[in-house]
């Protein structure tokens, strides 16, 4: 069976296709024939190896991903989660060795697999794991009432996308970052106030907000650089596991989507969200299996808007 792996942490030029052995599903799993998987920036980071840094001992090669929509092919025993054989659904891999979504076939947890959103291609669903459950954890550990400010920056990317139109449905108001070019998209995301992307940032909102936002997400990684736009005793949750020093009682927090991982009620509400058109799924580009190299290096160049995605199996979609 065929995947996408790397057999040493380096540049997009070390992914291959790999060949790796068939899997069935136990008791209490789900076997999914993927037709897409997307292409996130910390598939990137385990390339280079900045997530197995602490576990140097977990064999090559690795296969990358963690978002996956398809097409289940084998359901083992003791599955209670209405999922059948011949469901379109996804599904959120937390990778290890070769378990990734860089594949043409994985075996999961049922309780990770939910149906897919109504009426999307499968390129379009695998964009919304991941991402949109990270946006969700945001959220929730930042606990904001209803009515509160919320800051974005890094508006116009996935991450960023999903945590204005999740704020909105929550009944947050949002002032987000943008470039020039990305005003009119960050706008349609649902933004209420929109103010230049770069390291003037805080001052930004400030100036919009003097005594400081609620809370702040903050999808560019701009870390210490934004603390300044949350108010006293406000929320800031970082993407990359950031720690901001401990002031004026602010609740830091660092956002790790893998805590969610086999919590399919969570992503079922968000699948409920896209069926209902409250999030929108964004595809930038497709690629074959042998074009993962290039999904990457285009993905390193930054200015992606939507995910790239991997495709296995188009003719079947």
């Amino acid at each position: 069976m065929r995947a996408i792996g790397f057999g040493k942490y380096g540049g997009p030029e070390l992914l291959e296709i790999i060949e790796v052995p068939e899997v069935n599903a136990r008791k209490g799993e789900i076997r999914i024939r993927i037709h897409a998987a997307a292409v996130n920036p910390t598939d990137i980071m385990s390339r280079i190896g900045a997530h197995f840094k602490h576990n140097k001992i977990d064999p090559f090669p690795h296969v990358p991903g963690m978002d996956v929509a398809g097409v289940v092919d084998q359901v083992g025993d003791g599955v209670d989660t209405n999922i059948n054989i011949g469901d379109r659904v996804i599904a959120m891999v937390v990778p290890k060795g070769i378990h990734g979504a860089y594949r043409e076939q994985i075996v999961l947890k049922a309780n990770a697999v939910v149906h897919a959103p109504i009426n999307t291609s499968h390129a379009e669903a695998c964009t919304l794991p991941m991402n949109s459950l990270t946006a969700r954890l945001s959220l929730d550990l930042m606990s904001l009432q209803a009515s509160s400010v919320l800051a974005v920056t890094g508006s116009a990317g996935a991450y960023g996308g999903y945590i204005i139109q999740l704020a909105k449905n929550d009944g947050l108001t949002v002032i987000a970052d943008a470039a020039d070019k990305d005003y009119d998209l960050v706008q349609s995301l649902g933004a209420d106030y929109i103010v230049p992307r770069g390291p003037n940032v805080a001052a930004a909102i400030r100036k919009e907000f003097p005594e400081g936002v609620d809370g702040l997400a903050d999808g560019a990684v701009q870390n210490e650089i934004v603390i300044d736009a949350v108010r006293d005793g406000g929320a800031f949750t970082a993407v990359r596991g950031f720690e901001g020093e401990p002031q004026r009682s602010i609740n830091f927090s660092q956002t790790f989507v893998r805590k969610l991982d086999g919590e399919f009620e969570k992503l079922d509400q968000l699948r409920k969200l896209t069926n209902e058109q409250k999030i929108t799924l964004r595809v930038a580009d497709t690629f074959k299996p042998e074009d993962a190299s290039v999904a990457h290096t285009r993905l390193e160049a930054g200015g992606t808007r939507g995910r790239l995605v991997i495709e296995f199996h188009p003719e079947d979609l």
